[in-house]
């Protein structure tokens, strides 16, 4: 079956990691992918990484969706404009937009109080984050209006009953990641007259390509990672995150969700989708009860 069949979907930020997984699985499910992002196979980001966003355009495809790349900085207004005008005229409709745009992890400095922190990396972090997610909204929303049950998903890091409650190792990834829940809030308010729903989505302990790479691993053994990371048992794959959203996009009542900070653990709970190796990860569970508690590493009963 293909319950996204007819569908058009933005995912803005899908050349790695969240995005790409998300990308595939709502190919996956029928819809039409505009993959964005700024690495192409002639052009490299300041990220300086080898994915690209035509091959995550083919992986939509091979999915069973239909993939389509286009080179965007989402910073840059005029560029962002030129999509949404582009996938007007080439679809009349745009009915899921995933605000996936993120690209600092190098910028990061962890566990360094503002005071230490370089400034222009802070705030080079937060433009990425945050104005990427308002410029792609304040374009991409009129066209996702004009139709009913229109879905946006913020993609962040940590729900918001976690990052309430937890320091998220720097001012400024804190405040880059806590925004972004806020927005789904707000977007939720703004979109509820128009009968579309805003919802902020995290994965857990994520095995993107940057984070095997770290680790020296590939998707095939990651669980080598586990023998000098024995917490990193709880991770998921991209795919897992990617089959959270498929889920919502394609639920008639995702409306239940509008305003909410949710998981892909807790998602997998509620609509019975599993990680590509059949397991369920619930990790952000798992953090509070057993990392952040101290405890050896165990992932029986979340997985």
């Amino acid at each position: 079956m293909k319950p996204l069949n007819g569908k058009v979907a933005l995912v803005a930020g899908a050349t790695r990691g969240a995005g790409r997984g998300i990308a595939i699985e709502l190919g996956a499910a029928g819809a039409t992918v505009y993959v964005t992002g700024r690495t192409t196979r002639t052009r490299r980001s300041e990220y300086n990484r080898p994915e690209t966003i035509e091959e995550t355009a083919e992986l939509v495809s091979n999915a069973g969706g239909r993939g389509i790349a286009v080179q965007v900085d989402h910073l840059d207004p005029y560029q962002v404009q030129a999509l949404i005008a582009r996938i007007e005229n080439e679809q009349g409709r745009l009915d899921i937009l995933v605000n996936d745009v993120w690209g600092a992890e190098y910028l990061a400095q962890w566990n360094v109080p503002v005071w230490e922190h370089s400034l222009e990396r802070g705030l080079r972090m937060l433009r990425l984050a945050i104005d990427t997610h308002i410029i792609t909204s304040h374009f991409a929303i009129p066209l996702l209006i004009q139709n009913k049950n229109g879905l946006v998903i913020e993609i962040t890091d940590g729900t918001a009953e976690y990052n309430d409650k937890n320091y998220r190792l720097s001012l400024f990834y804190d405040l880059a990641k806590t925004s972004v829940i806020r927005m789904a809030q707000s977007l939720a308010h703004e979109l509820s007259p128009y009968k579309c729903t805003a919802v902020a989505v995290t994965p857990g302990w994520m095995r993107s390509e940057i984070m095997l790479e770290h680790y020296g691993v590939k998707e095939e053994n990651w669980r080598d990672t586990t023998v000098k990371e024995p917490h990193f048992i709880i991770s998921e794959s991209p795919r897992f995150v990617g089959r959270a959203v498929a889920a919502l996009a394609g639920d008639p009542e995702v409306a239940r969700w509008n305003g909410d900070s949710v998981s892909s653990g807790k998602l997998a709970q509620v609509y019975g989708f599993y990680d590509l190796d059949g397991s369920q990860p619930d990790c952000w569970r798992y953090l509070v009860e057993v990392q952040d508690a101290g405890k050896p590493a165990n992932a029986a009963g979340y997985r």
